[in-house]
């Protein structure tokens, strides 16, 4: 693949590559500059990875100019702290990638949303099958790249995680497996956790069994609360969802098997 991108007239920036030991599948990230038009470069990689073929299975070649960013669809609820830093580093220029519209179950976050300039959907008054059908609908108006469960309490279809597998990313409260249903802090409270964390991962019809792509964790003592373990979650949950927000943004996540391959930088 280098031999092809130096054809393309391509100077590497960065260059990842990693073979997974139990599906022996082969993933690579490349970060290139060229003078040549993208549709130019395709040619040239696509014809270069055809050599290939009687040796690789179903080689696959993605390519994405740096200049033409992803698209996130924002699902919430009432909780703002993820779409807050998801807003805020957007805004900076931190986070890589176009928020066309924020969609909600409720109407607590419409001033904050618009706030900063983006279009705001309330599903309030939509039953659960009418809302999902709006975000699909507005998942191929939009062109759509990634939808984003910034604490959104819904649970979707597995139609609709079929459709959009690799697709969703969501945010759990809990390094996982963890405390499930109700007042997941109250239920680690009461069994002494010294630690607590979150998972952002990506969701299949499987409830939270999805690929993990980051998590993180805190350590707490005794002397904490509910409300101290809600405040230390919330940041967590935080930057581990733009963690992963960003990691998709610049192709850095690879799926293989159940579980995914993140190239950092």
């Amino acid at each position: 693949m280098t031999t092809a991108v130096l054809a393309a007239r391509g100077n590497i920036i960065e260059n990842q590559q990693f073979t997974d030991p139990t599906t022996q599948d082969f993933v690579m990230r490349t970060r290139f500059e060229s003078d040549l038009d993208i549709a130019k470069v395709r040619e040239i990689l696509e014809s270069g990875l055809g050599q290939f073929k009687p040796k690789l299975s179903l080689p696959k070649l993605s390519l994405r100019s740096v200049a033409k960013q992803k698209k996130a669809l924002i699902l919430v609820t009432k909780e703002s702290h993820c779409l807050r830093d998801l807003l805020y580093l957007q805004e900076l220029g931190e986070l890589p990638i176009e928020i066309p519209a924020v969609v909600s179950n409720h109407s607590d976050l419409k001033t904050l949303v618009e706030s900063h300039g983006i279009k705001f959907l309330d599903q309030s008054k939509l039953d659960k099958s009418a809302a999902e059908a709006e975000i699909a609908k507005l998942v191929t108006e939009l062109e759509i790249d990634l939808v984003v469960l910034a604490r959104y309490m819904q649970i979707l279809t597995k139609e609709f995680c079929e459709k959009m597998n690799g697709r969703i990313i969501n945010i759990h409260h809990s390094f996982l497996p963890g405390f499930k249903g109700a007042k997941p802090y109250h239920q680690a409270h009461a069994r002494g956790v010294k630690i607590i964390g979150a998972t952002a991962h990506f969701v299949t019809p499987d409830l939270d069994e999805g690929p993990i792509i980051d998590q993180d964790v805190a350590h707490v003592t005794h002397a904490s609360t509910p409300e101290d373990l809600i405040a230390t979650g919330r940041d967590i949950e935080r930057r581990v969802l733009s963690r992963a927000v960003r990691d998709f943004a610049e192709d850095r996540i690879f799926i293989v098997g159940d579980k995914t391959v993140v190239f950092h930088n």
